[in-house]
């Protein structure tokens, strides 16, 4: 590419879900005199198309802000328009699926690129401990709360970065902070955000997401010891780890060489932990263990699980029950049920209420781009008719009880006249010394680093 005044500039299409897309920018193309960004595409998360990336966060080189449009419009965007490259940054994605995407935008006349970890992860001042999985759905939040508590129980002081979830006013998102509950109301958090952030908050953590990572970083630097990373999806980190912590799932073998950028993962783990092995078939565990360590023979083998409790089992024993399910593991995670089936049926529950029957054409949609789920609710809520949508279904369904496995705090954001029951879920060691064992050998490491910082 020719430099100077007058060159030509490489125009660029960002294909994302209000996430990595923003991140790849903000970090390799906001300031590069080089590239031209003409508009970023929108997949996976509902209502998000059709805003724009604003000149706040742009930069002074975009005072119109950039378009966001929906990936289906791309293909004829990038025909009338003369895009040189199209950069693939979302999630959870298929090898086959990336590539169908990639062939299309190819056949247009387009260069396809993804960019790396040595381009995007930002360096920290601070130590760095990184959560992440091979897929959605592993039981990624509930560990990366039990690293947070360990940190804190070995005198650290932690600050947490979420992957972004900006699926609101961007300006007012670029930086978050969240300490107490009345913070999730401030920021108008959706459902899936309440999942992430409430439980950190709930237990005295402070968590941090947005939209600006360089900025984000800097002020969860600036009150803690470490930094802990809990991903999105089966996205890398945005931060470079000092200890990077993989999860798979054994329930669903195979995954963890299918799907994007999930294999990457894979070969950059520290530590894979091989998640739900209480209820796995003992050779879908080892050949999970085989891939790993074909992929990265130097990452050590942790096995874990997932402790799921009801607030009130007898509420449930001899029943019939409306499941609502955490959302993300249900929907793009490919998981047909979640923690609140399990519980359920394990309690006793006479029944598990189908809700299709009973949903408005708000639910009626993510039910029809995830023909995989089974007979559970999932807590969507993105916007505001999704989440009056999930009240009324919850209202026609004839059961009775309701069992909440979403990490939000749902009776708060939705009037629910049936009786509740919450399922909850916690990371429990499978042997020892396992995660406890690995966090505790890296607290110790740090030694003086860190002297003098607190709980």
């Amino acid at each position: 590419m020719v430099s100077g005044p007058g060159a030509a500039r490489n125009r660029v299409v960002i294909l994302g879900a209000g996430g990595r897309d923003f991140h790849n920018f903000n970090t390799v193309y906001r300031d590069d005199p080089a590239v031209e960004v003409l508009a970023f595409g929108a997949a996976q998360i509902p209502g998000i198309a059709g805003r724009g990336y604003p000149p706040s966060l742009a930069g002074a080189r975009y005072p119109q802000g950039i378009p966001i449009l929906d990936e289906a419009d791309l293909l004829d965007f990038c025909r009338v328009n003369p895009v040189d490259e199209v950069v693939f940054a979302y999630s959870d994605v298929s090898h086959m699926d990336v590539m169908r995407t990639a062939s299309r935008f190819l056949a247009v006349g387009c260069s396809f690129t993804f960019l790396g970890p040595r381009a995007t992860m930002l360096d920290a001042r601070k130590p760095v401990v990184a959560v992440t999985a091979v897929r959605t759905g592993c039981g990624k939040s509930p560990v990366s709360r039990y690293v947070a508590g360990l940190l804190r129980e070995a005198g650290l002081s932690v600050g947490v970065l979420r992957h972004p979830m900006p699926y609101g006013d961007l300006a007012r998102q670029d930086v978050q902070r969240f300490a107490v509950p009345e913070d999730l109301d401030a920021a108008d958090c959706t459902i899936e955000e309440r999942e992430e952030y409430q439980p950190y908050v709930d237990a005295g953590h402070v968590i941090y997401a947005g939209v600006d990572y360089a900025r984000i970083l800097a002020a969860a630097e600036a009150e803690a010891d470490v930094i802990l990373w809990d991903g999105g999806n089966n996205d890398f980190p945005f931060i470079r780890p000092d200890l990077l912590i993989v999860l798979a799932d054994a329930l669903r073998p195979g995954h963890e060489t299918g799907f994007h950028p999930g294999e990457t993962l894979l070969g950059m783990a520290d530590h894979v932990l091989i998640m739900k092995v209480r209820d796995a078939a003992a050779p879908d565990v080892e050949a999970i263990e085989a891939a790993a360590r074909a992929a990265n023979p130097s990452a050590g083998l942790l096995r874990g699980d997932l402790a799921v409790t009801l607030d009130d089992p007898a509420a449930v024993k001899g029943r019939s029950v409306l499941v609502v399910e955490d959302g993300p593991t249900i929907t793009h995670g490919g998981r047909p049920t979640g923690a609140g089936f399990v519980a359920a049926n394990a309690a006793g529950a006479s029944s598990v209420i189908d809700p299709r029957p009973f949903i408005g054409e708000a639910l009626a949609e993510t039910f029809a781009n995830y023909p995989h789920i089974g007979p559970v609710l999932p807590a969507v809520g993105y916007y505001p008719e999704q989440l009056a949508a999930l009240e009324q279904a919850i209202a026609q369904v004839p059961a009775d009880v309701v069992v909440l496995a979403t990490p939000a705090r749902l009776e708060g954001l939705i009037k629910i006249t049936k009786p509740v029951v919450r399922a909850d879920y916690a990371f429990a060691e499978a042997s020892g010394p396992g995660l406890a064992g690995v966090v505790a050998a890296f607290a110790e490491r740090l030694g003086n680093t860190v002297a003098g910082g607190g709980a």
